[in-house]
Protein backbone atom coordinates (compact mmCIF):
# COMPACT_ATOMS: atom_id res chain seq x y z
CA UNK A 1 0.00 0.00 0.00
CA UNK A 2 1.24 3.49 -0.81
CA UNK A 3 2.32 5.49 2.21
CA UNK A 4 1.14 8.79 0.65
CA UNK A 5 -2.13 10.33 1.82
CA UNK A 6 -4.01 13.39 0.61
CA UNK A 7 -3.39 16.55 2.63
CA UNK A 8 -6.05 19.02 3.73
CA UNK A 9 -5.42 22.43 5.31
CA UNK A 10 -5.75 22.30 9.09
CA UNK A 11 -3.99 23.48 12.21
CA UNK A 12 -0.92 21.41 13.15
CA UNK A 13 -1.45 18.82 15.89
CA UNK A 14 1.39 18.28 18.37
CA UNK A 15 1.91 14.79 19.77
CA UNK A 16 4.06 15.15 22.88
CA UNK A 17 6.73 12.51 23.53
CA UNK A 18 7.79 11.83 27.12
CA UNK A 19 9.89 9.06 28.66
CA UNK A 20 10.38 9.25 32.43
CA UNK A 21 8.43 11.58 34.72
CA UNK A 22 10.83 11.65 37.63
CA UNK A 23 13.70 13.58 39.17
CA UNK A 24 16.83 13.32 37.03
CA UNK A 25 19.85 11.31 38.19
CA UNK A 26 23.19 12.95 39.01
CA UNK A 27 24.94 15.22 36.52
CA UNK A 28 26.82 13.29 33.88
CA UNK A 29 24.39 10.35 33.92
CA UNK A 30 23.54 8.90 30.51
CA UNK A 31 20.34 10.19 28.91
CA UNK A 32 19.63 12.48 31.84
CA UNK A 33 17.68 14.64 29.38
CA UNK A 34 14.92 12.01 29.14
CA UNK A 35 13.77 12.73 32.70
CA UNK A 36 11.07 15.38 33.09
CA UNK A 37 10.61 16.40 36.72
CA UNK A 38 7.11 15.81 38.15
CA UNK A 39 6.73 19.50 38.94
CA UNK A 40 7.70 20.50 35.40
CA UNK A 41 5.24 17.99 33.95
CA UNK A 42 2.47 19.36 36.17
CA UNK A 43 3.21 22.91 35.01
CA UNK A 44 3.20 21.82 31.36
CA UNK A 45 -0.19 20.13 31.71
CA UNK A 46 -1.50 23.14 33.60
CA UNK A 47 -0.39 25.42 30.77
CA UNK A 48 -2.16 23.23 28.22
CA UNK A 49 -5.37 23.49 30.23
CA UNK A 50 -4.95 27.25 30.68
CA UNK A 51 -4.45 27.73 26.93
CA UNK A 52 -7.57 25.73 26.16
CA UNK A 53 -5.92 22.56 24.83
CA UNK A 54 -7.32 19.09 25.45
CA UNK A 55 -4.71 16.41 26.10
CA UNK A 56 -5.70 13.22 24.28
CA UNK A 57 -4.68 9.59 23.88
CA UNK A 58 -3.92 8.36 20.38
CA UNK A 59 -7.39 6.82 20.07
CA UNK A 60 -9.08 10.07 21.08
CA UNK A 61 -6.75 12.00 18.76
CA UNK A 62 -7.59 9.90 15.69
CA UNK A 63 -10.57 11.99 14.43
CA UNK A 64 -8.38 15.09 14.53
CA UNK A 65 -5.52 13.41 12.67
CA UNK A 66 -7.89 12.34 9.91
CA UNK A 67 -9.64 15.72 9.69
CA UNK A 68 -13.01 14.41 10.90
CA UNK A 69 -12.83 16.81 13.86
CA UNK A 70 -11.17 20.16 14.49
CA UNK A 71 -10.14 21.57 17.83
CA UNK A 72 -7.39 22.71 20.16
CA UNK A 73 -5.89 19.32 20.95
CA UNK A 74 -2.56 17.76 21.84
CA UNK A 75 -1.62 14.08 21.82
CA UNK A 76 0.20 12.91 24.96
CA UNK A 77 2.45 9.84 24.73
CA UNK A 78 4.90 8.11 27.07
CA UNK A 79 7.49 5.62 25.81
CA UNK A 80 8.52 2.37 27.53
CA UNK A 81 5.94 2.08 30.34
CA UNK A 82 7.93 3.34 33.33
CA UNK A 83 6.38 2.94 36.76
CA UNK A 84 7.11 6.61 37.52
CA UNK A 85 4.66 7.49 34.74
CA UNK A 86 1.90 5.82 36.72
CA UNK A 87 2.93 7.44 40.00
CA UNK A 88 3.80 10.93 38.80
CA UNK A 89 1.89 11.53 35.56
CA UNK A 90 -1.47 9.83 36.15
CA UNK A 91 -2.62 12.08 39.03
CA UNK A 92 -1.83 15.18 36.97
CA UNK A 93 -3.61 13.85 33.88
CA UNK A 94 -6.68 12.98 35.94
CA UNK A 95 -6.70 16.45 37.54
CA UNK A 96 -7.01 18.07 34.11
CA UNK A 97 -9.28 15.45 32.55
CA UNK A 98 -6.61 14.49 30.00
CA UNK A 99 -6.05 11.09 28.42
CA UNK A 100 -2.77 9.73 27.06
CA UNK A 101 -1.09 6.67 25.56
CA UNK A 102 1.75 4.80 27.24
CA UNK A 103 3.69 2.44 24.94
CA UNK A 104 4.66 -0.72 26.83
CA UNK A 105 7.17 -3.49 26.07
CA UNK A 106 5.18 -6.70 26.47
CA UNK A 107 8.02 -9.04 27.57
CA UNK A 108 9.37 -6.56 30.11
CA UNK A 109 6.26 -5.87 32.19
CA UNK A 110 7.19 -5.55 35.87
CA UNK A 111 10.90 -5.62 35.00
CA UNK A 112 13.24 -2.77 33.97
CA UNK A 113 14.68 -1.00 30.91
CA UNK A 114 17.46 -3.53 30.34
CA UNK A 115 17.78 -2.42 26.69
CA UNK A 116 19.51 0.74 27.98
CA UNK A 117 22.27 -1.14 29.82
CA UNK A 118 24.81 -0.86 27.00
CA UNK A 119 24.51 2.94 26.89
CA UNK A 120 24.82 3.30 30.64
CA UNK A 121 21.34 4.57 31.41
CA UNK A 122 20.19 3.85 34.97
CA UNK A 123 17.71 1.00 35.37
CA UNK A 124 14.18 2.06 36.22
CA UNK A 125 11.19 -0.16 37.03
CA UNK A 126 8.50 -0.70 34.41
CA UNK A 127 4.80 -1.12 35.07
CA UNK A 128 3.54 -4.66 35.65
CA UNK A 129 0.37 -5.98 34.02
CA UNK A 130 -1.61 -5.05 37.15
CA UNK A 131 -0.16 -1.54 37.12
CA UNK A 132 -0.99 -1.14 33.42
CA UNK A 133 -4.56 -2.09 34.28
CA UNK A 134 -4.49 0.62 36.96
CA UNK A 135 -3.28 3.04 34.28
CA UNK A 136 -6.20 2.09 32.02
CA UNK A 137 -8.67 2.30 34.94
CA UNK A 138 -7.42 5.88 35.39
CA UNK A 139 -8.70 6.82 31.93
CA UNK A 140 -5.47 6.24 30.03
CA UNK A 141 -4.46 3.97 27.16
CA UNK A 142 -1.77 1.36 26.53
CA UNK A 143 0.05 1.17 23.21
CA UNK A 144 2.59 -1.34 21.87
CA UNK A 145 6.38 -0.85 21.86
CA UNK A 146 7.36 -4.35 20.64
CA UNK A 147 8.07 -7.40 22.81
CA UNK A 148 11.71 -6.66 23.74
CA UNK A 149 12.40 -3.03 22.70
CA UNK A 150 14.66 -4.06 19.82
CA UNK A 151 15.93 -1.90 16.96
CA UNK A 152 13.78 -3.12 14.07
CA UNK A 153 16.18 -2.29 11.17
CA UNK A 154 18.67 -4.82 12.61
CA UNK A 155 16.13 -7.69 12.62
CA UNK A 156 14.88 -9.98 9.89
CA UNK A 157 11.40 -9.33 8.53
CA UNK A 158 10.11 -12.44 10.32
CA UNK A 159 11.56 -11.21 13.62
CA UNK A 160 10.06 -7.76 13.11
CA UNK A 161 6.64 -9.19 12.37
CA UNK A 162 6.77 -11.26 15.55
CA UNK A 163 7.88 -8.31 17.68
CA UNK A 164 5.08 -6.17 16.23
CA UNK A 165 2.18 -8.62 16.20
CA UNK A 166 2.87 -10.71 19.31
CA UNK A 167 3.34 -7.55 21.38
CA UNK A 168 -0.22 -6.52 20.60
CA UNK A 169 -1.61 -9.93 21.55
CA UNK A 170 0.39 -10.14 24.79
CA UNK A 171 -0.55 -6.66 25.95
CA UNK A 172 -4.22 -7.17 25.18
CA UNK A 173 -4.18 -10.36 27.25
CA UNK A 174 -2.36 -8.55 30.08
CA UNK A 175 -4.70 -5.56 30.35
CA UNK A 176 -7.99 -6.89 28.97
CA UNK A 177 -8.34 -3.91 26.62
CA UNK A 178 -7.64 -3.32 22.91
CA UNK A 179 -4.14 -2.17 21.93
CA UNK A 180 -4.48 -0.21 18.71
CA UNK A 181 -1.42 2.04 18.59
CA UNK A 182 2.29 1.35 18.07
CA UNK A 183 5.59 3.14 18.64
CA UNK A 184 8.94 2.24 17.01
CA UNK A 185 11.66 1.49 19.63
CA UNK A 186 14.56 3.95 19.41
CA UNK A 187 12.60 5.57 16.56
CA UNK A 188 14.11 2.96 14.24
CA UNK A 189 12.07 1.76 11.28
CA UNK A 190 11.97 1.44 7.48
CA UNK A 191 9.01 1.81 5.15
CA UNK A 192 8.41 -1.95 5.22
CA UNK A 193 8.04 -1.80 9.01
CA UNK A 194 5.31 0.80 8.65
CA UNK A 195 3.57 -1.61 6.28
CA UNK A 196 3.91 -4.41 8.82
CA UNK A 197 2.40 -2.25 11.57
CA UNK A 198 -0.53 -1.29 9.37
CA UNK A 199 -1.11 -4.91 8.31
CA UNK A 200 -1.03 -5.99 11.96
CA UNK A 201 -4.12 -3.87 12.51
CA UNK A 202 -2.68 -0.93 14.40
CA UNK A 203 -4.48 2.37 13.75
CA UNK A 204 -1.35 4.53 14.14
CA UNK A 205 2.38 4.38 14.77
CA UNK A 206 4.53 7.14 16.21
CA UNK A 207 8.17 7.91 15.50
CA UNK A 208 10.88 10.09 17.06
CA UNK A 209 10.86 12.40 14.05
CA UNK A 210 10.50 15.97 15.31
CA UNK A 211 7.48 17.87 13.99
CA UNK A 212 3.86 18.58 14.68
CA UNK A 213 1.38 16.43 12.76
CA UNK A 214 -0.64 17.68 9.83
CA UNK A 215 -3.97 16.30 8.70
CA UNK A 216 -3.13 13.86 5.93
CA UNK A 217 0.15 12.67 7.44
CA UNK A 218 0.83 8.95 7.14
CA UNK A 219 -0.83 7.48 10.24
CA UNK A 220 1.92 4.85 10.60
CA UNK A 221 4.78 7.38 10.50
CA UNK A 222 3.56 10.14 12.78
CA UNK A 223 6.11 12.68 14.06
CA UNK A 224 6.15 13.92 17.65
CA UNK A 225 7.21 16.89 19.73
CA UNK A 226 10.04 15.94 22.08
CA UNK A 227 9.76 17.09 25.69
CA UNK A 228 12.93 16.70 27.75
CA UNK A 229 14.41 17.87 31.04
CA UNK A 230 15.62 21.15 29.52
CA UNK A 231 12.24 22.05 27.99
CA UNK A 232 11.36 25.09 30.05
CA UNK A 233 7.75 26.29 30.07
CA UNK A 234 8.32 29.07 27.52
CA UNK A 235 10.00 26.64 25.11
CA UNK A 236 7.19 24.14 25.71
CA UNK A 237 4.69 26.73 24.49
CA UNK A 238 6.90 27.59 21.49
CA UNK A 239 7.06 23.91 20.50
CA UNK A 240 3.25 23.71 20.61
CA UNK A 241 2.24 26.95 18.99
CA UNK A 242 4.94 27.83 16.46
CA UNK A 243 6.90 26.21 13.63
CA UNK A 244 9.87 25.58 15.96
CA UNK A 245 9.56 21.78 15.76
CA UNK A 246 8.29 21.69 12.18
CA UNK A 247 11.52 23.18 10.82
CA UNK A 248 13.34 19.98 11.77
CA UNK A 249 11.26 17.82 9.45
CA UNK A 250 9.61 19.61 6.52
CA UNK A 251 6.32 18.17 5.29
CA UNK A 252 5.63 17.69 1.65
Amino acid sequence: MSRIHDCHPAHPIPILMYHQIDDAPRKGASFRSLYVAPGAFARQMGLLRFLGYRGLSMTALMPYLTGAKRGRVVGITFDDGYLNTLHNALPVLKTHGFSSTCYAVSQRLGQSNDWDQEVGMAFAPLMSAAQLREWVAGGQEVGAHTRHHLYLPQLTDAECNHEITACQTELQEAIGSPVRHFCYPFGGYCYRHADMVEQAGYATATTTTRARCQVGDDLWQLPRVTVVRSTMLALFWIKLATTYEDRHTPHG
